[in-house]
């Protein structure tokens, strides 16, 4: 088996943005390492930026000891630096953002909460009665799949909320990019592809012959991986494939490449040469129990040869007894395959 890490990446610009991606991306990358590691054998699919941004809306609202949990992973203020970086992102083609808060109807959310929710998130607190749980369900679910245009029509299951759900915070991301060399339908065959249970499927794999961003790294404990950079149209997003050269790579040898500061290394030391990619179509669903049991996310990506569908929804779902938050990994035997021509 081999590994491939998918990152979709947002290039960005100014020093303050540039220090809030980096502890964004910091975060989220512990993050999906854990959850990576906690399911072996399995594809996964996170998204950093909805984590952050939950994490982000709860920091608002949040006091004593969990202010200072959710300070010392992130940073403080971070609410209102995200303005800015959703600005940029909103700015992208093929991008769309939306968060939203969901309150008990009998709850009055603090005036500086709201305002926060409404400047750096542009989230109103829409009231819902709770009480009734299914039918808050239903509305929840409909407000998700309305911001990932359909493609995440359930988002939480029966039995999600109860009537002790007091306060529900959510985040949905929509992306869908055009490669910006599209691969040809005609060059997709079938292949093999060994599941981790030892059972074999065919799999149609995506071909094209192009200059690509390539490079070859080192991890310190001396495993060997390649990066190449697949570009969509406008060249704000790219997509970044890593891949280990042996087989049976575990998740945990790469780990410790998963930072900013390597992210920024690849980008740098990338080259412009002519390779063949080889790139399984392929669609994938993720659901991640985050943190703590009520803290979901799903996520779905559909890879073709025209371009990329992602979307991603987040949420952290608050009950009278607590106290008051969004890459992908896909085993495969090589998808990459990337060789020179």
């Amino acid at each position: 088996m081999l590994c491939l890490y998918v990152w979709i990446f947002l290039g960005m610009s100014g020093a303050a943005l540039s220090n809030l991606q980096e502890k964004q991306t910091d975060f989220g990358m512990r993050v999906f390492t854990q959850v990576a590691q906690t399911s072996k054998g399995s594809n996964v699919a996170f998204s950093p930026y909805g984590v952050a941004t939950i994490l982000g809306m709860a920091q608002l609202g949040a006091g004593g000891n969990t202010l200072k949990t959710l300070n010392a992973k992130l940073e403080r203020g971070m609410a209102r630096q995200q303005r800015l970086l959703q600005r940029d992102i909103s700015s992208v083609e093929g991008v769309e953002l939306a968060s939203g808060v969901m309150v008990e109807r009998k709850m009055a959310l603090e005036k500086g909460f709201r305002r926060g929710l409404g400047k750096a998130f542009q989230a109103s607190p829409h009231q819902l009665d709770f009480s009734r749980p299914d039918q808050a369900l239903d509305i929840i679910n409909t407000w998700v799949s309305d911001h990932t245009a359909g493609t995440i029509p359930s988002f939480l299951s029966s039995g999600a909320l109860t009537d002790e759900t007091r306060m529900v915070l959510l985040n949905a991301l929509h992306f869908q990019g055009l490669w910006k060399v599209p691969f040809d339908p005609k060059m997709t065959e079938e292949r093999m592809f060994h599941c981790a249970n030892g059972s074999s499927v065919p799999v149609p794999m995506m071909r094209l012959t192009h200059r690509f961003k390539y490079g070859e790294f080192v991890t310190p404990d001396g495993v060997d991986y390649d990066v190449i950079e697949v570009p969509y149209e406008g060249e704000s997003l790219s997509m970044l494939l890593v891949s280990p050269f042996e087989p049976e790579t575990s998740v945990s040898s790469l780990s410790s490449e998963l930072t900013t500061q390597r992210l920024q290394q690849w980008r740098q030391e990338l080259r412009t040469v002519k390779r063949q990619l080889v790139l399984p179509r392929f669609t994938l669903d993720s659901e991640e129990r985050l943190c703590v049991s009520k803290v979901l996310q799903k996520v779905k990506i559909e890879v073709n040869e025209e371009g990329t569908k992602g979307s991603a929804a987040t949420a952290a779902i608050m009950f009278s007894r607590m106290a008051v938050l969004f890459c992908s990994w896909v085993k495969s035997t090589n998808p990459s395959n990337t060789s020179d021509q």
